[in-house]
């Protein structure tokens, strides 16, 4: 099994690092996009972040423009508009791909622990949800329907 913490990342303002800064946290990875139908979720994802961060947990966000080219911004527009829309607190990561060849091996590592509906391996849509344990265990995945607050009860399980 891959060892999620190992994983090379890069932060949204260039800087290299790996998921070893949030060791033995509880981690929800979500793919986003600024100019989705689904965009409004940073409100939700920041009111955990701020509710549940203090008891060791952590959104990341990972921008992609695969769907629809919902996320075309550079990785320093996308921060701005994170911060001065919703004014997140937790990471939001370089741009990346989610499905396909090029496929980021962290997305790649998720999808394979935790398939989605019937099995499948691609993620659908912007706002898909991964949620890792303290150990960096995939342990559920959610659709991008699925609401930041409902979330709240299978974090908290974990924390």
């Amino acid at each position: 099994m891959t060892d999620l913490f190992e994983l090379p990342l890069v932060l949204g303002d260039g800087t290299t690092t790996t998921l070893q800064p949030w060791r033995g946290q509880v981690l929800l990875v979500v793919n986003t996009a600024s100019r989705c139908g689904f965009t409004p979720q940073y409100e939700g994802l920041q009111a955990l972040q701020q509710a549940l961060g203090p008891r060791g947990f952590s959104v990341l966000a990972f921008p992609c423009n695969q769907f629809r080219g919902q996320e075309p911004g550079t990785d320093a527009e996308i921060g701005a508009f994170c911060a001065s829309r919703f004014s997140v607190s937790f990471p939001v990561f370089a741009k990346v791909a989610v499905n396909g060849a090029a496929a980021h091996p962290l997305f790649a590592a998720l999808k394979a622990a935790q398939p989605g509906l019937l099995g499948t391996r691609s993620i659908k849509w912007n706002f898909s949800k991964f949620l890792i344990d303290r150990e960096g265990r995939a342990v559920a995945r959610f659709a991008p329907t699925t609401r930041p607050a409902a979330l709240r009860g299978a974090i908290e399980q974990r924390l």
